[in-house]
């Protein structure tokens, strides 16, 4: 995990001021009617009782028995948190937010962040994947404030020996590494044209996914500037493009459309907008929906 700048170092403190104060007002409580419960433990065996489901008849133990028995489960009351945070090139453009310093990849490490501090409030597993077109750093699920802290650091610090974006390379790891039913947390801006959507699907199958599109206006403003000299961000390379033909790229809401088809929940966050607030608009809406 490499130092952390004087910049960086700034910005933790700013974020333990604000998303420590709101996660204990409002946000720890969003968030824990929306991911508590997301996964049922075996509790006991006991003799079927009239209005019982039978579909959690022990058929072994009735067979033994001679009378019918059901499997009684109960409510996980914690959850495992797996948050994926994309560190390719595309996430490091932004035009800036209100303190002209928000780029892409400052708001995924305050997301990040900000659901590290909701998950010490909510006793939860949280562990942290960071990718590119490549795995670049995994911190499995744990429990310990110390481990939180270590995923909210690695978030803000986090730079890949790629630059390249492989949504499905990231997924593909989570399949070989999370085999018990988990809440998944995908940040990214998505602007990878692979076929992840074919790999998020049966991942949504097994655990409950949530993906948030994080986006910027520069997305939409392009198609005015003509022609512009631009950096790919994911080669290095300079070239003269049209900005309108940039603006013919997947728009936000188009994006969010591909996430959902798949099966995932999607909220969908700008640069410009404040992260706590949009996940906690979020997270009541998923709330109300259990």
């Amino acid at each position: 995990m490499a130092d952390l700048t004087p910049e960086e170092l700034r910005e933790l403190r700013r974020l333990h001021v604000s998303a420590g104060r709101r996660v204990d007002s409002l946000f720890a409580g969003e968030y824990r009617s929306a991911v508590r419960g997301q996964g049922m433990e075996f509790e006991e065996v006991r003799e079927y009782v009239p209005g019982d489901d039978v579909r959690h008849i022990d058929w072994n133990v009735t067979a033994r028995t001679g009378e019918p028995h059901i499997k009684v489960f109960r409510e996980e009351r914690q959850a495992t948190v797996l948050l994926l945070i994309d560190v390719s090139g595309s996430a490091q453009v932004g035009t800036g937010g209100r303190d002209g310093r928000t780029d892409r990849r400052l708001q995924i490490a305050r997301i990040a962040g900000g659901l590290a501090y909701a998950s010490i409030r909510n006793q939860d597993r949280i562990g942290l994947i960071t990718f590119t077109d490549m795995v670049e750093a995994y911190l499995p699920p744990r429990k310990s404030r110390g481990h939180v802290w270590a995923v909210i650091q690695a978030a803000f610090t986090a730079s890949g020996q790629h630059r390249g974006t492989d949504i499905a390379e990231a997924l593909r790891f989570v399949q070989g590494v999370q085999r018990r039913r988990a809440v998944l947390v995908l940040v990214s801006d998505f602007l990878d044209d692979g076929d992840w959507a074919r790999t998020l699907g049966p991942l949504t199958r097994r655990h409950k996914v949530h993906a948030v599109l994080v986006h910027d206006p520069i997305d939409d403003g392009l198609g005015r500037l003509g022609l512009i000299e631009v950096v790919d961000a994911e080669t290095g390379q300079r070239r003269l493009v049209d900005g309108s033909r940039l603006r013919g790229r997947r728009s936000p809401e188009e994006r969010a459309q591909q996430i959902r088809r798949s099966g995932a929940r999607v909220v969908s966050i700008s640069t410009r907008d404040d992260p706590f607030a949009a996940l906690m608009a979020y997270f009541h809406r998923e709330g109300a929906r259990r």
